[in-house]
Formats: C-alpha cells, structure tokens, sequence
C-alpha cells in the first residue's frame, strides 16, 4: 500500500500537515451546510473536524483516532453530506445505500443519525437508521426505495443483507466508527462480512478511540493511502480531568458511593461498571437510598435505554450506571463527573471512560475505586498514562474498615456531607496545555508525568478532608 511522506506513528499510517483553520467560513462547504451549522452555533471547527474535514472533501480515505467528545461525527458527516448533495446522478436504486456509517450501539446509531438529519437539513438527502431490539419492518419499508444515509449496527444490518432487504454494491463512502469497542464486543467477523459486500471503488473512513495492534491491522486492511488525523496522542488522558483513587474493600463499594454522592457538587455523575448484572445493583441501591439513579446496558430494552438517557441528560436524575459497551451511546454535555466503580480490565477503556467528563472545555473529576483485587488494572492504567493516580486516604470506608452494614447503621460522621464547603477547598488550576503555556519556560508535558510516577505512593495522597466533589 502506497504511504504518503510525513511523521509515521504506531498504526503505521502518515499525518500530513493541514493549515490552521480558524471558523467554519473557511472550509470549503456549501452554503446549505454552512447555514445548518450557523444554526446550531457552531463557529469554530474542533482539532478533528479542521484536519479531516479538507482531506474527506476530495475524496480521501481517513483514519482519525480522537477521544470521546471531540467533535468527531461534524468531522465526518459534514463533507459526506456535501459529497453525497452534489452527486445526485448516482441514486441508490431500490433497497440500496450510497453511504453506510457503522457503528456498536443502537444509542450511539440513533445520535450519528440526528446529526446528519440535523446538518443535512436543507439538503433533501434520503437517511435510515437500523438496529435491533424492535421490530424490522419499519426499518424495511424506509430502506425499500433507497436511502443516501445508512447508520447501522453490524447485527441488524446483516440480517437485512442476509434477507435481501438491503444492497451494498452501489456504496460510495463507508465509515466504520468506534472500531476498538467493535473488536471489544466482538463484532469483528461481522465487519469483515459486511466490508466483503462492500464494492472496492468507495471512500472509506476509520474512526477508533484507541490504536491497539488489532485494529490497525484492520485499518491497513480497508483503507487506500490514507490520510491520518490524531487530535490526541494515543492513551493520553484528558487533561482538564482531576483524577483521584480511593482504595476501599469490594463489600464497601457501594455504601462509598453513596457516601460521596451526600456532596452536592457531585452534581451530574456517571458511574461505570464492569457487568450488567453490577449496574442494576448499584443503581438499585442508590436508588433506596433515594437517590436519582438508573442504569444502561446490553440487557435493557431500547425503551428503557433511551429513557433512561433522556432522564439523564434532562437532569431528572443524578446518576447514570453504565457499562462500557453501553457508555459509547452517551453524548451528553455537563457530567460533572466519573466515577470507576469497578476499574476496567482494558488499560484503554480507562481512558475513554474519563473522557466522558470535562467536555466542551468545562473541568472535571474522575474518582476511581479500588479494590485488592484490582491493583494490578491501576497499575496497568498508570503505565499507561504515565502518571500515578493521586490517591485519597481520608474517606468514610478505608481497607480493613468493617462491613459496610456495621459502618451505615451507626449516624453518619458530624458534617460529614459538609466538606465541600470548608475554606480552602477549591479546584486545583489545570496544569498549562500543550501549545498554551504562560511564558515562563517551564515545562508541564510528559517530564512532569514521568516525575510524579517515579515518585513512592504514599507521597501522592490527596490533603485530608479535601472535597472530592470540588477538587
């Protein structure tokens, strides 16, 4: 496969530089485009949408590897609408697609399609969007006459291909977004099934939150010279994210929580566990304690998924449980913060777990707990972002406290819920941002990270009776 020169980096692709883009005005959009954007107060593209959206305007194949909350779905469904607007002459035929976005989730589908409805308004452009856990024939009939947008999960999908609802052979762009967590839920032979439908004259687009070895072999394997757009070096971390680990017993997990979520500053917080089964119980519990909580995953049906995701996003309630898998399917602004109730097994997922938080430049905390049994996964996330994890020792339910149940029968603690408020307790100044220092010549970059993990444990504890909720 031919490469372009420029810096290679892991997945062995080429970045090409693009100029500095500073408002929408300038990329090169049509004006229909460039009113629904007006309309959404849009006015500075993001990191991504500046590198990719000049390349996929000509027609380039892409891999983007970005972080959740990045702008990624303007970054490509601003020039495919304006690539599939100008092409008329190509219609679909019947039960055909001019371009096919695939996706994991059935949340993550339905938000892809709101914004090519809500960007293409004005363009008269045909969309479906089909995934399981309803009914087909709705599905069937909007795909009957042909469509020029198709989002789609791999499960669905194939079904409507194998019962000849659906044809691929007239396809002109395809995007295959969030490839780690396909390979992650274990869609990859149902890719492969899908892109052998596929025909070779297409434009392809590869999106993937992280670049471990299995993906950018699956990247090499469908993309032709292609242009690369890394916003973020692989597994850094968000920088605006307080990060904390609290070290509790597994027995005590959810009466901590409970605990923390007295401060009120917790205002908006999303909660992830490793199981379906541990969410409904941890949102189960919360929600005895009276507080707003519901949980999101596989096992939910689509009703209950996307109420519980409009209770969340409307502030009906003040906690989301999810998994990881189910996590892919919220965009929401304003989460205040993540909390690892049970840390990942996947160094990655850690990653794209606290992206969920300090969106759209607001700050965030993520607060993660850990138990005997997980020390290895904070070690395995530490090397990986090559910092320590500050931890904080003062809490309600340190290791080796007692049985959760013994601790909540007894009054909780004189003020407590009141740390928040003690003087003092304000959030920490994020460190400078790469390109952004304040001219003093110190260096804040990946030094200071490799200082502070050289550094022994017990010297990156938090100050005592510091707010979690705070910072």
């Amino acid at each position: 496969m031919p490469r372009h020169s420029g810096a290679v980096i892991a997945c062995g692709h080429s970045r090409e530089r693009t100029k500095t883009v500073q408002s929408f005005a300038e990329l090169d959009l049509i004006e229909p485009i460039q009113r629904a954007v007006r309309a959404e107060n849009y006015t500075t593209p993001t990191p991504i949408q500046a590198q990719a959206i000049p390349h996929l305007l000509t027609g380039r194949d892409l891999l983007g590897v970005a972080q959740t909350g990045t702008g990624k779905t303007a970054a490509f469904a601003l020039p495919m609408l304006q690539r599939l607007g100008a092409a008329t002459k190509h219609p679909a035929g019947p039960r055909g697609t001019r371009s096919l976005i695939l996706t994991p989730t059935r949340e993550l589908a339905i938000q892809i399609a709101d914004s090519f409805r809500t960007y293409g308004r004005h363009l008269g452009l045909r969309q479906a969007v089909v995934y399981g856990g309803v009914g087909q024939k709705p599905q069937v009939d909007a795909l009957s006459r042909g469509v020029d947008i198709l989002v789609a999960t791999p499960g669905r999908l194939l079904d409507l291909m194998n019962q000849g609802f659906l044809r691929l052979d007239r396809l002109e762009i395809f995007v295959l977004d969030e490839a780690d967590r396909m390979l992650d839920m274990g869609f990859i032979h149902d890719i492969r099934k899908v892109i052998a439908k596929l025909p070779k004259e297409r434009q392809t687009l590869f999106f993937s939150a992280t670049m471990p070895p299995d993906i950018a072999r699956l990247a090499s394997s469908i993309l032709r010279d292609p242009v690369e757009v890394a916003v973020t070096p692989v597994a850094s971390t968000v920088e605006r994210i307080d990060q904390r680990v609290l070290f509790v017993d597994r027995a005590n997990k959810r009466a901590l929580l409970a605990e923390l979520l007295k401060d009120k500053a917790i205002d908006r917080v999303l909660v992830f566990s490793r199981t379906k089964h541990g969410a409904n119980k941890v949102a189960e519990d919360l929600a005895k304690r009276h507080i707003g909580a519901e949980a999101i995953h596989g096992n939910k049906s689509q009703s209950a998924r996307q109420k519980a995701l409009e209770n969340f996003r409307a502030g009906k309630i003040r906690v989301l449980v999810a998994t990881d898998i189910a996590a892919r399917g919220i965009d929401i602004d304003g989460i205040t913060h993540v909390i690892n109730f049970d840390l990942p097994n996947v160094p990655e997922s850690y990653v794209h777990r606290i992206g969920r938080t300090a969106r759209a430049g607001a700050d965030g905390i993520a607060i993660s707990f850990c138990d005997s049994e997980e020390r290895a996964f904070l070690r395995d996330i530490e090397k990986l972002i090559k910092q320590r994890v500050p931890v904080v020792a003062d809490h309600a339910f340190p290791p080796g406290r007692g049985a959760a149940a013994e601790v909540l029968a007894a009054e909780p603690r004189h003020g407590q819920h009141q740390r928040s408020a003690r003087p003092g307790n304000q959030r920490r100044s994020a460190p400078p941002r790469q390109g952004h220092g304040h001219g003093n010549g110190q260096s804040h970059g990946p030094q200071h990270h490799a200082s502070r993990a050289q550094q022994p444990r017990a010297q990156q504890t938090v100050p005592a009776g510091r707010s979690l909720g705070r910072g």
